[in-house]
């Protein structure tokens, strides 16, 4: 779900008009509409974002599939990821991937491992 509908579906959740929304977050309603069509990214100020998140009660992986959508938005990759240098080392592989461009068997199966460590319970299948 991209961030615009994300933050539509909580404030509809809570019961909130659009005006009343962005009138207690104090933000312009037209800039919100904005928000919530996809035509403006989301913030980029993650105080902003955390003000936002605790307004609407998100939290867990909820909160950080807000932040993901919100970073998506700005076509940016997540802070946390961006500064993980497996997960930076693996893109180019899911870019080609993802391109539908192939890749040879030693590359794919060395992306696959690059995922799975991400995902490891086991702090040594990280390093």
């Amino acid at each position: 779900m991209n961030f615009g509908a994300l933050i539509k579906d909580l404030r509809i959740a809570q019961g909130l008009t659009l005006r009343d929304c962005s009138d207690q977050l104090g933000i312009d309603p037209s800039n919100w509409s904005k928000l919530e069509r996809g035509i403006n990214p989301a913030p980029k100020d993650i105080t902003v974002l955390e003000a936002w998140a605790k307004f609407f009660h998100v939290a867990g992986e909820a909160k950080q599939a807000f932040f993901d959508a919100a970073a998506l938005s700005r076509r940016e990759i997540p802070a946390d990821l961006a500064s993980d240098e497996r997960v930076m080392a693996a893109l180019p592989a899911f870019f080609r991937a993802a391109r539908g461009t192939e890749l040879d068997e030693a590359s794919l199966k060395q992306f696959v491992a690059d995922v799975r460590a991400l995902h490891s319970p086991d702090p040594k299948a990280r390093q």
